[in-house]
């Protein structure tokens, strides 16, 4: 009797180790970089709720004062430098464990850069996703395409030499976002240029952004943090309407305030502002 509870018992633990490895992959402390382990221990001590918006990344993420470009608090960095996907599987926890409304994530072009197959870059995002739906599944991840990369300034070639595997990343993790319940969202497109590389506007060296890129992200990402819809409400609804790409201007606040004053007539009404 002894032996069967022995045996049942060392099944479900193996069982168990098989399921949670299939979800999160973990790789030792040593390693990531002591700039990585500076990172997380910061962001142990910093506090989290349930109303954060986190993104979450490489140096792209983690070169952007986001707060400050949203105007909002709610909105945090959890970006590391050099960081790659088994970083963010490796930390993910400590992202989950504060339960945050949103997680934009960005990664991958590290990886690629050490020459890690781009399906085992796919398999570690798809397993992010699983985790955040099983451990905290009132967050929306968002899953933005890895950024267009651009060789000819000479920098960071191990980087910038990747340009093809980074669009086929792309496209599998666009085609593949219903069925690991992530949303998509498409920033390569707007960053490239007609050769589809990192368009010359927003970067300085074909791989980081300048102050002209993170302004491009967030117009793009703008709708999606603060919920709002991608094309405004009209009153009253025009009989003919054609919406040219891209989303409308705001100013920068998250709240919209519109005053509308009702007129009444005698055989119609209209909403003037």
């Amino acid at each position: 009797m002894f032996r069967k509870l022995l045996f049942l018992f060392c099944s479900l633990t193996f069982s168990f180790t098989g399921l949670a490895q299939t979800s999160r992959k973990i790789k030792p402390d040593s390693v990531f970089s002591t700039y990585y382990h500076q990172r997380v221990s910061h962001f142990g001590n910093l506090p989290a709720t349930t109303k954060d918006i986190v993104f979450l990344g490489n140096s792209l993420t983690d070169g952007a004062e986001w707060s400050e470009i949203f105007a909002d608090g709610r909105i945090k960095n959890r970006g590391i430098s050099g960081d790659v996907s088994a970083g963010i599987l490796h930390r993910l926890p400590q992202i989950a464990a504060g339960k945050p409304a949103k997680v934009f994530l960005l990664i991958g072009t590290n990886d690629l850069a050490r020459n890690i197959p781009a399906d085992s870059v796919l398999q570690n995002i798809y397993r992010i996703a699983a985790y955040l739906r099983r451990e905290t599944p009132q967050t929306q991840l968002f899953v933005q395409s890895i950024l267009p990369v651009d060789a000819s300034f000479g920098k960071f070639a191990g980087h910038t030499s990747k340009g093809a595997q980074i669009r086929n990343i792309n496209i599998q993790l666009q085609q593949n976002a219903g069925a690991h319940k992530y949303s998509f969202i498409d920033l390569a497109t707007e960053f490239a240029d007609e050769k589809g590389n990192l368009a010359s506007q927003f970067t300085n060296d074909g791989l980081h952004l300048t102050g002209e890129g993170y302004a491009l992200w967030k117009h793009l990402v703008y709708p999606l943090v603060f919920g709002l819809e991608a094309k405004p409400a009209l009153i009253p609804l025009p009989q003919q309407l054609k919406w040219n790409p891209g989303y409308f201007r705001l100013q920068a606040t998250p709240k919209i305030i519109k005053k509308i004053m009702l007129c009444k007539r005698k055989q119609s009404g209209f909403a003037r502002f």
